[in-house]
């Protein structure tokens, strides 16, 4: 019994030691109020990245749907070939270029060459991550989602009559200097950010940036065979499935949460996921404004609904609302979709008047839509002016627009960018790829 009445403090005296340590632990260790917001964030990039990569699929399906069925698989080669291209060339140049930090080459202008990304260490500790905002890996993956996006857009509108490898080289440009190069004249710190102009989420950054390689593209490429009559009468070339691109619509529908709420780039307060939820109602509502009024107009000009204009009239609203879809009301965010839409209905034909012929509807949505959308912040974001918008609304046209056509130009004489009559005929699946999306149908 004295044996035990004396092994009892002795046990106490040792353990006071360990207690004291795993005290001094405790208290050095940082709480949730200091690494949440980091977690948080990381999350939020992580989940709206997938919504954005699902965006591929959206992309792929909408320009499988409206191209004729002779040139599907070229589609889907084109698309899961950019995305990958894109992934390794963000990698490799683009995410550093577009966001230097304090290693610019040109002040504002152009960020540093060749420095590839590097991930925060396995296991890293809180006290040697960014707590004040997220982990490298989520940050590289959302942006890289954003630039496969862009050369998306550039993928159907020069449909049915590119060939595969001068394409895919224009992507590793596009994905790897030009895009991130103007990206970060706004997103990374440039002078457009210092100047004022504001892009929440896209709407020139993106998808103008899309546009304007795609305009220079189409121009440079001319229109697919048949398209347009010496006479000036405009042939119809119906896509080969509705159903597909329908479903790709409702994708990059989807998607478009993530493209646009991710954009807060913050979670880590009640503020923050608020604001998130709020960006996702009025995402949601311009987009149905767009589809609504593409609805109804067709009907009222065509004396029938046009299901192509519908779906195009959805984007065209995601679009508008990209550049700040958080400020505005539910009612604010449906009437800049609703514009979105009419723009859609009324750019479409006009682009045929000049002969340029985009199969699936990217520069009205992507461009002209786009254009809406960037000035359209000027009625809810009272930091943001006319003035700047439109400054850098023609920054990024010039440059991207003049760029992309001097790459289009030097592919065409050095690689030739455009199949054979016979091959467009025939088709790019068997021409370009030996093979057929639907092979029981063409065997008759």
């Amino acid at each position: 019994m004295k044996l035990l009445k004396t092994l009892a403090p002795a046990a106490a005296l040792i353990a006071l030691p360990s207690l004291g340590l795993a005290q001094e632990a405790e208290a050095a260790a940082p709480g949730f109020d200091e690494i949440g917001p980091y977690i948080m964030t990381t999350l939020l990039f992580c989940m709206a990245g997938f919504l954005v990569f699902f965006m591929a699929a959206g992309f792929a399906m909408l320009e499988g749907g409206l191209v004729r069925s002779k040139n599907v698989t070229m589609q889907m080669t084109k698309n899961i070939a950019l995305y990958s291209i894109a992934a390794i060339m963000y990698w490799l140049i683009g995410f550093n270029l577009m966001y230097p930090g304090d290693a610019w080459i040109m002040p504002g202008w152009v960020g540093p060459l060749f420095v590839p990304t590097t991930l925060d260490p396995v296991g890293v500790a809180a006290a040697d991550a960014a707590l004040d905002y997220a982990s490298i890996g989520s940050d590289f993956f959302f942006q890289l989602v954003f630039v496969a996006a862009t050369a998306s857009i550039v993928s159907g509108a020069l449909a049915e009559r590119i060939k595969l490898w001068p394409f895919l080289v224009f992507v590793i440009l596009l994905t790897g200097v030009m895009y991130p190069i103007s990206g970060s004249w706004q997103w990374g710190g440039g002078w457009l950010s210092e100047m004022g102009f504001s892009d929440f989420a896209g709407s020139t950054v993106v998808h103008s940036v899309g546009g304007w390689a795609a305009l220079a593209g189409a121009i440079v490429l001319g229109p697919r065979i048949g398209k347009y009559a010496k006479d000036g009468r405009v042939t119809p070339l119906p896509g080969s499935n509705l159903a597909l691109a329908t479903l790709g619509t409702f994708i990059l529908w989807l998607g478009w949460f993530g493209f646009n709420g991710g954009s807060q780039l913050a979670m880590g307060t009640v503020g923050d996921v608020s604001d998130v939820s709020r960006i996702f109602a009025n995402t949601n509502m311009a987009a149905a404004a767009g589809a609504v009024t593409t609805l109804i107009l067709t009907q009222v000009l065509y004396k029938k609904p046009d299901l192509t204009m519908v779906l195009n009239g959805a984007l065209a609203g995601l679009v508008s609302i990209t550049a700040e879809p958080l400020a505005p009301s539910l009612f604010g965010a449906l009437w800049i979709g609703a514009i979105g839409g009419v723009i859609v209905v009324f750019a479409v034909p006009m682009l045929d008047k000049f002969k340029i012929d985009d199969v699936v509807g990217a520069v009205p949505v992507h461009l002209f839509a786009g254009i809406w959308g960037t000035i359209a912040v000027v009625f809810y974001n009272g930091d943001a002016n006319i003035v700047t918008q439109v400054v850098g609304i023609v920054a990024y046209g010039i440059f991207t627009f003049g760029a992309s056509l001097i790459v289009w130009m030097i592919l065409k004489a050095a690689l030739g960018i455009r199949v054979s009559e016979e091959d467009e005929i025939n088709g790019l699946d068997m021409a370009e790829l030996g093979m057929e999306a639907y092979p029981e149908f063409s065997k008759g």
